[in-house]
């Protein structure tokens, strides 16, 4: 029993002197960061991404999913052509985009950079859209 107790001192020792040899080291080791992007400039990125593509932002098939949900409610037996589909998509998206924009401007205008839902309901009531709450 003494031994193993003094063994167990004994390493604890040596462990201790390393750990101070190796804190010393440490001061003349220059470790590298890890390279990080200010905030915003991801987001900058993305944003140019998307202006620059002319895909469309919504996946197909979730869309198709919805437009044939939604028309369940009128219909029980709808079929829907592809092309059919992707012109519905194409309207949705440019319409999303368009009051998008209008909030943006009308967020800029009462100097804001965030687009919130008050934005949103005042881009809608100029544009003249019904059912604007």
């Amino acid at each position: 029993m003494l031994k193993n107790i003094e063994e167990k001192s004994n390493n604890a020792k040596t462990t201790s002197a390393s750990y101070n040899s190796f804190k010393k080291n440490l001061n003349y080791i220059k470790i590298k960061k890890k390279f990080r992007f200010r905030p915003g400039i991801k987001a900058l990125r993305e944003i140019r991404k998307f202006q620059r593509s002319t895909d469309l932002l919504i996946h197909r098939l979730p869309f198709a999913r919805l437009v044939k949900e939604i028309t369940l409610n009128f219909q029980y037996s709808l079929q829907w052509q592809s092309v059919a589909l992707e012109a519905i998509q194409y309207a949705s998206e440019d319409y999303i985009v368009g009051l998008m924009e209008d909030a943006n401007l009308s967020a800029l205008h009462a100097k804001r950079v965030t687009v919130m839902p008050k934005d949103i309901t005042l881009a809608r009531r100029i544009r003249g859209d019904k059912n604007y709450t």
